[in-house]
């Protein structure tokens, strides 16, 4: 049925050896340099350049409804024989909130609350950007849900970089 896993920046390459991704999202600052994993093929490869903020910063990007849809049409497009990574910096607040938004989307009958539980579950330090989920909230019609579910779960534990970790859809 399809796995997501996300990760950090460090450890894009071992996630992707080692889970058998051939699809992957990036989302990091704009500007900032990554080179794709040789396993990964251009064309099944998404990057979203948005900062980590919640409310507009100067030289910064805020996220909008925009990059919601291009991550939505990517998922959407993903053919689920193979894992897909999804990672930003430190694999612990836009990851986390784009790997709910991509299972919230792809599993439409299967609770908001659900699939956060599964999340935390899945990562004790996952802090999902609520800027994210609200958009997605918004642009799949959730009515509140998504983010309410989001912060039912709460933050997740101080850390400076997340374990990798995965995400099952059912």
């Amino acid at each position: 049925m399809g796995r997501l896993y996300v990760c950090s920046l460090t450890k894009v390459i071992d996630t992707v050896r080692a889970s058998g991704a051939r699809s992957l999202v990036t989302i990091l600052t704009a500007g900032a340099s990554f080179v794709r994993p040789t396993e990964i093929a251009p064309q099944r490869h998404l990057r979203i350049a948005v900062s980590d903020i919640e409310a507009p910063l100067e030289a910064h990007l805020l996220a909008d409804a925009e990059h919601i849809e291009t991550l939505l049409a990517f998922a959407r497009a993903w053919d689920r024989n193979q894992p897909l990574l999804i990672h930003c910096y430190a694999g612990v607040s836009r990851s986390p909130a784009a790997a709910f938004v991509t299972a919230c989307a792809l599993a439409p009958r299967r609770a908001e609350l659900d699939v956060a539980r599964a999340l935390r579950r899945a990562s004790p330090t996952a802090t999902p950007n609520r800027r994210l989920v609200t958009l997605a909230d918004r642009v799949l019609g959730r009515h509140g849900r998504m983010i309410e579910a989001i912060a039912q779960i709460g933050r997740g534990a101080d850390c400076l970089e997340g374990a990798p970790f995965a995400l099952e859809l059912i």
